[in-house]
């Protein structure tokens, strides 16, 4: 059975917000819809579920995140996610310009959770929050 990823969801306090992020890193809108009906109950698991969402691909055209922020049932708060919890941990990119992408990303209110770190020769890579406190891995390939 062949099978292929399609997306990432990840629930955001802020849609426009975090829409704003990853396009100014490079992603684009596909699309953009509000949700909510029996099928999409049945679907999530949630009754009443109803939510903005948007779907960004990457330029490469190989990787989609599915972004929502719920209307109803009200969003649960959590602490965001430590780098050695247990289960979704975090949505990484390769990057050409690693500065650029934290200048960029610095422009959100979002820096590296302690630098950028160099990877024997082959990455320099960095963990940052990113909006709703998504754990977003930036990389960076080095030459040689």
């Amino acid at each position: 059975m062949p099978i292929k990823l399609e997306n990432v969801g990840i629930a955001v306090r802020d849609l426009e917000e975090t829409i704003a992020f990853f396009t100014d890193l490079g992603l684009t809108v596909l699309g953009r819809d509000t949700v909510s009906g029996e099928w999409a109950d049945t679907a999530v698991g949630l009754d009443g579920n109803h939510a903005k969402i948007a779907v960004l691909q990457t330029p490469d055209g190989n990787g989609q995140l599915e972004l929502f922020e719920y209307i109803h049932p009200d969003a649960i708060e959590t602490n965001p996610t430590l780098p050695n919890e247990i289960g979704m941990h975090r949505v990484a990119f390769s990057v050409d310009d690693i500065d650029h992408a934290l200048a960029i990303a610095a422009k959100h209110g979002c820096h590296p959770l302690r630098g950028v770190a160099t990877y024997g020769d082959i990455y320099k890579l960095t963990y940052l929050r990113g909006p709703s406190g998504i754990l977003v891995m930036l990389a960076q390939k080095l030459q040689g």
